[in-house]
This record gives C-alpha cells, sequence and structure tokens, in this order.
C-alpha cells in the first residue's frame, strides 16, 4: 500500500512515499521541489503561459486528487474576436475551470476570469483565451489528446480512462468535427462515389459521397433520395462540378435522377459499379442454386448441399484442394454450373481494354443468357442490357466503389466500437471524425 502527501520546509514542498513493508511505514521522499523555481514558475512552463498571462497561486488538494492553477493577467489592451481590433478591457466574465493533462496522477484544472474587449463595432466581446477554445471547459492539449485517443478507440471508453462523462467525451469529437469541416478547402475532386450505409438493420439510410483518390468522404445526408444527393451539389461550386470526371454507382434510380440533374454530361461520367454488377450476377446464381437443391434433395441428391460459398467464391484465392474439388463439382451437369459460368464470362467484359470488343462480348453474352432457361439470369441479362451505356464507361474511367466499400467496412467498426448509435446525428459526427480526412486538432490561439 502506498500513501503519498506532502511538507513544507525551508519553503519548498516535500513529497514523500509512505509504503506498508512488513507491518511498518517506510517512507521514501520522491521529490523536492527546487528554491530556485517556485510552483507558479513551474507551471507557467508547464503549460506554455504567456504575458499578459501568469500564474497567480497553484492549490494542491491531495484530498480529492486535483492540482488547480489559478491565472490572472496584467493591464493591456485586447483584441476583439470579431473583427481583430486593438480595445479596451470592457469587464470580466465570472471565473471558469478548464481540465487540462494530468500531472502525474492528479487531475490538473486551470481557472480564469475570462476577460471582455469593448469593440466600438461589435460591443463586448469575450476575447480568445491562449490555452482554449471559446466554448469549451477543457484546454486545447487536453482535447488533443482525447482526439487522438477517440481515433483508436470508442467514446466510452476513452471516456473511462480520462474521467470524463460520455456527453463530455462527445462534445469534444462534435468540436473537432465542426473544426475540420470549417477548416476543409474548396478542392477539385476527379474521382466520386456514391453509396448508401444503413443506420441500424431495417432502419433509415444514409447517403455518402466519397473522394475515391484520396479515401475519405465528402458529404453525408440522411435517407437515399434524390433530395439527400441534391444537398451535395449544393456545396460545389462551377468549377468544382466541371472538374468531376466519374462517379461511381450503384443502379438506385434516385441517385441517377440527381446525377442528370445536377452534373454537366452526366450520362458520360456515370459508372455502374463493376461490384455491385457482381453482386447481382452473384445473386441469380444463388438464386437457381437454391431452386437445384430443392429439387435434387427430393430425389435423394446432396450434391449442391452446402456449396453456396464455393459458387460464390473468387477461383483465384481458393487452396489448390479445393480449386480440384470445386472443378469436379461445377464440370457436371447443372443448371448451376451452367449460371456460375454465365456470371464468370459476363465480369470478362470488364478486361477489354476497347469499347468495341466489349460491346461484341456482351452481346455474345446477352444472347446466351436470355436463351439459358434460367429464369434468374434472364432477369439480370435484361437489367444489364437496359443500363448497358453506363455500364461500358468503366473502360474510359477505370473507377469502382472499392475504396467506398473501404469507407464502409470502417464505419461498421465504429458502429461496432459504439454498439450502434440511436441518435443519427451522433452517426453522422463519428462518420466524419474517422472517415472525413479533417484536419481535427485545436490550434492555439496566435
Amino acid at each position: 500500500m502506498w500513501k503519498v502527501w506532502k511538507s513544507r520546509a525551508n519553503d519548498a514542498w516535500l513529497f514523500h512515499t509512505f509504503h506498508n513493508a512488513g507491518g511498518g511505514f517506510k517512507k521514501k521522499t520522491l521529490v523536492r521541489e527546487s528554491r530556485a523555481m517556485d510552483d507558479r514558475e513551474l507551471y507557467r512552463q508547464i503549460l506554455g503561459i504567456q504575458a499578459p498571462w501568469q500564474v497567480q497561486r497553484v492549490q494542491l488538494e491531495l484530498n480529492v486528487g486535483e492540482i488547480h492553477v489559478y491565472l490572472q493577467h496584467e493591464e493591456v489592451d485586447w483584441v476583439c474576436s470579431e473583427c481583430g481590433k486593438t480595445c479596451r478591457l470592457y469587464d470580466h466574465q465570472p471565473e471558469r475551470r478548464w481540465r487540462h493533462l494530468d500531472t502525474c496522477q492528479y487531475k490538473t484544472i486551470l481557472h480564469a476570469e475570462p476577460p471582455r474587449s469593448d469593440c466600438s463595432e461589435h460591443g463586448p466581446r469575450q476575447v480568445r483565451l491562449p490555452w482554449a477554445e471559446p466554448g469549451s471547459r477543457f484546454t486545447m492539449l487536453m482535447e488533443a489528446m482525447a482526439i487522438e485517443w477517440l481515433k483508436q478507440a470508442s467514446q466510452k471508453a476513452v471516456a473511462k480512462q480520462l474521467h470524463l462523462s460520455w456527453d463530455e467525451i462527445h462534445g469534444i469529437m462534435k468540436r473537432a468535427v465542426k473544426r475540420g469541416l470549417n477548416r476543409r478547402k474548396r478542392e477539385n475532386v476527379a474521382h466520386i462515389g456514391v453509396d448508401e450505409k444503413s443506420h441500424r438493420r431495417g432502419f433509415k439510410f444514409l447517403t455518402l459521397v466519397n473522394d475515391l483518390d484520396r479515401g475519405r468522404v465528402l458529404y453525408i445526408a440522411r435517407d437515399r433520395e434524390q433530395s439527400s444527393l441534391d444537398g451535395f451539389w449544393a456545396t460545389l461550386n462551377e468549377e468544382q462540378l466541371n472538374h468531376i470526371q466519374a462517379v461511381a454507382i450503384d443502379m438506385w434510380d434516385a441517385y441517377l435522377n440527381s446525377l442528370r440533374k445536377h452534373l454537366p454530361d452526366a450520362d458520360s461520367k456515370i459508372v455502374f459499379d463493376k461490384f455491385h454488377i457482381a453482386h447481382h450476377l452473384g445473386s441469380a446464381l444463388d438464386r437457381v442454386r437454391r431452386k437445384e437443391n430443392k429439387v435434387l434433395r427430393t430425389v435423394g441428391d446432396h450434391r449442391l448441399k452446402g456449396s453456396r460459398f464455393k459458387w460464390l467464391r473468387n477461383i483465384s484465392t481458393m487452396k489448390m484442394k479445393d480449386r480440384r474439388e470445386f472443378a469436379q463439382l461445377r464440370q457436371q451437369t447443372l443448371k448451376t454450373s451452367r449460371a456460375w459460368a454465365l456470371k464468370e464470362t459476363a465480369m470478362h467484359l470488364f478486361n477489354y481494354r476497347y469499347e468495341g470488343p466489349a460491346r461484341k462480348h456482351f452481346s455474345w453474352w446477352h444472347r446466351w443468357a436470355v436463351r439459358s432457361r434460367l429464369e434468374p439470369i434472364i432477369k439480370v441479362a435484361g437489367m444489364l442490357k437496359r443500363r448497358f451505356e453506363n455500364i461500358i464507361t468503366y473502360l474510359r474511367h477505370r473507377i469502382t466503389n472499392a475504396a467506398s466499400e473501404s469507407i464502409n467496412a470502417k464505419i461498421q467498426w465504429v458502429k461496432y466500437t459504439a454498439r450502434g448509435f440511436r441518435n443519427m446525428d451522433n452517426f453522422i459526427e463519428a462518420i466524419y471524425f474517422h472517415c472525413g480526412g479533417l484536419d481535427l486538432a485545436p490550434l492555439p490561439t496566435q
């Protein structure tokens, strides 16, 4: 058992540790403050306090494990926080407290009465404090550390480690996101991806617009309606709109209508995501397999039982043993084998370099698909033919929503570590925080 307290001798604080060893306490002096530097000067240097501010006094409260640092300022003129004009002092606000980084194991709390400037144009305005941002109850160093921890762990875990409430930690995150969005400059983005993300399973969706080149979220809106995406275009100027070269998207008509309404020459820039197309083909294949498996099992044939993922896997990722077993299965006379061959052959379209041969390949594949007598495949073939002009644009732009899927995986991690979000606004802020590529850190006032 360790016990710590202080005593005073020759105008210097002595910090002692008493260790319970063998039934008695053994005294060990840990630190003795140098008489050449008093506690006020020590904390002035630790906190980086500069004129006109100075440390008035330091109060150590060992019984509650806290160090209180009281600040005051010299008689000077102040700068208006609105216009930057030098003004005389108007008055002081009541004393406020700011949580700072811990000193050893002790909470460190700053106290000060924020001054207000008397601006002839804007009236009384609280001056900017060099250690904290307006409206915050934490110093900038404390917020910066909390932000770094939040990047790696949930809000609940960080709150527990820093002995803060969930609301206090969320306030730090919320201010960081607002700060990052305000700092984000207008940039030209060449390739964007439009995707959706569910808030909770079976509940409302979010619309996400992603920068595919830099792997970051640019814009988030509620729902997945045309109006959800319409709001994004309002954030761009004419130069940014004209700079967009291609948009990777699924086949959701609401998003397509928004693109065609706002994006110049949209039809030449819309690229239906090839992984979304592969998903449609894979779903059609699985429907064929399930129907055939049901028929075969009535006659005692269990060849397709438990084979779902074999048909949907990429052959190149299979081990040699699994590849040989799958080859024996798909070489049998099965409807599922034909559906698999149709799926694989359709995806060869994306290996072409030129549109002419690619169009011939699709035309040949489509004739094969509609004559396959496999209803799920025929249905997908019809959809792909209707959408073909925005499928073949892939050969011009060579973009996919793979970066969006990577962002979605990170969002899923955020949801998992938070155990879900009941509040949609909190979810949106968490996405911007982790996936927005924002400059989140607070900066000292110059």
